[in-house]
């Protein structure tokens, strides 16, 4: 099964979340077969990850956007596991600093795409630019109504100049959210995720939704598509991410370089 087809969304698409379930498992359940092939799937990324640090020939940019306690980090933890940290990276957007606000607000995001043979990973991203911004109106619409079609142009710059765009919305319901938000409260060890501002959040998820569909809708090119990750299940969460992961890698055909001199002279003693 390929993931991808499955999960893209269609370019020129308006994009209504409530059409994509985010319980759809495509009749995988979860147990031992599905965590040896999320395990084997891994494996592969480390070998995919690999060659792409050797080739130098291309970068990977992978934004992940959700609703707060999505799994963004979740996935980060365990699809990302079998990466070397070598070449590779994570960046989480917080809320900009006072000097960047002082330029546009791609100059944060510009500044950590990753160069070639090696993979960033956005937790968060300039997307915020788009949703938290517009939702709660930290800036006119006539500036943030603009951000699209920069946004556009900014990852088109990326792809024409060999970064693959990955983009994943992990898709959960609001009473996945709330669940997994009074998980956060009992359990001291992840208390510290949730914020006050989670929850004020949480009371325009309405705003939330509109705000996300319109940028999956009006930010989603061939060159770089968004995924819509069925994501209240994280087991299938991390088999989709890792397997999207694995195809776009695989499509790069990347070839190993030639050693810089002629082997077959060499003798060791």
């Amino acid at each position: 099964m390929r993931f991808s087809k499955k999960l893209v969304v269609p370019p020129g698409t308006k994009v209504n979340l409530a059409d994509w379930d985010p319980d759809e498992t495509f009749g995988f359940k979860k147990g031992a077969q599905v965590e040896r092939l999320i395990a084997k799937t891994i494996a592969r990324l480390d070998d995919l990850q690999n060659l792409l640090w050797a080739s130098k020939q291309r970068a990977l940019l992978v934004v992940l956007q959700s609703p707060d306690a999505g799994g963004k980090d979740g996935t980060i933890r365990h699809v990302m596991s079998g990466m070397s940290p070598q070449g590779c990276r994570v960046t989480a957007f917080k809320v900009p600093t006072p000097e960047e606000l002082r330029h546009d607000f791609l100059w944060r995001v510009h500044s950590v795409v990753p160069a070639k043979g090696e993979v960033g990973i956005f937790n968060r991203s300039h997307y915020e630019d788009v949703l938290v911004v517009r939702v709660r109106d930290l800036v006119p619409r006539g500036v943030w109504s603009k951000r699209y079609d920069e946004i556009n142009n900014f990852e088109r710059l990326l792809a024409e100049n060999s970064v693959t765009v990955l983009k994943f919305f992990l898709h959960i319901s609001k009473d996945e959210q709330k669940e997994r938000f009074a998980e956060r409260i009992k359990d001291r060890t992840k208390q510290w995720k949730l914020e006050k501002s989670d929850l004020e959040d949480r009371e325009r998820w309405g705003e939330y939704v509109e705000a996300y569909e319109e940028a999956l809708g009006r930010c989603n090119t061939a060159e770089a598509p968004w995924f819509i990750i069925p994501a209240n299940k994280k087991w299938f969460r991390n088999l989709a991410v890792s397997s999207i992961l694995v195809e776009a890698m695989e499509g790069m055909k990347l070839t190993f370089p030639k050693p810089s001199f002629d082997l077959s002279r060499v003798h060791l003693k």
